[in-house]
């Protein structure tokens, strides 16, 4: 994903979608998020799992001075107590445990992953204890680099696309996949421009 990957996409789709044409006006175009795909991207995406953004990036900053090596092999090698020090919950030091011992098993090969469709390339990553739908969502757009993804559960999106549509609530998956249909085949460039609103637009 380029700048101009997401500029052409976010054009397109607000050609039809004059709330969306609005909001690039107002906010600009969000920068691209490309992440590599392994371990260390799956670890980073299960440490923001149900923290706000900026507890995260402190975590991750500990989290890198304990582990330096982000591998399989250096996690399972690094003691339950220094991992806690680094901020993970005792929950995330297990998921993030099994992760390892997963994926140097060979589980979510980047090979494997890639020739699979999207829904099966999710179904494979949630296979795995701790790594839920949106964390495989986030995976699947960003190291996979899927452009249609919709993480409807993620709450910046749904309350992103609360202000940006003016509805009262929050939409759910049901009540938002409409609202989003015409922005098809990307998707994944329009939840991204939607996080970008969520932290630049008036609320």
């Amino acid at each position: 994903m380029t700048p101009k990957d997401i500029k052409t996409a976010l054009d397109f789709m607000a050609k039809n979608d004059t709330d969306l044409a609005a909001a690039i006006k107002l906010v600009g175009y969000p920068a691209p998020r490309n992440r590599p795909t392994g371990f260390a991207t799956l670890v980073d995406i299960i440490v923001g799992q149900q923290v706000s953004v900026a507890a995260g990036a402190a975590i991750r900053a500990k989290l890198a001075a304990t582990v330096p090596d982000m591998t399989p092999e250096k996690f399972l090698g690094t003691s339950t107590q220094d991992l806690r020090g680094a901020g993970l919950s005792g929950r995330k030091v297990e998921y993030g445990q099994g992760l390892a011992e997963a994926m140097r098993d060979g589980a979510l090969a980047d090979k494997h992953l890639k020739s699979l469709d999207d829904d099966a390339a999710a179904k494979e990553i949630t296979s795995i204890r701790g790594l839920g739908r949106w964390s495989a969502e986030i995976y699947l757009m960003f190291a996979l680099g899927r452009p249609d993804i919709w993480p409807a559960e993620d709450l910046a999106i749904t309350e992103a696309l609360r202000r940006l549509k003016g509805l009262d609530d929050r939409p759910d998956r049901t009540a938002s996949e409409p609202l989003v249909e015409h922005w098809r085949p990307h998707r994944t460039i329009g939840a991204l421009f939607l996080w970008h609103y969520f932290a630049g637009a008036p609320a």
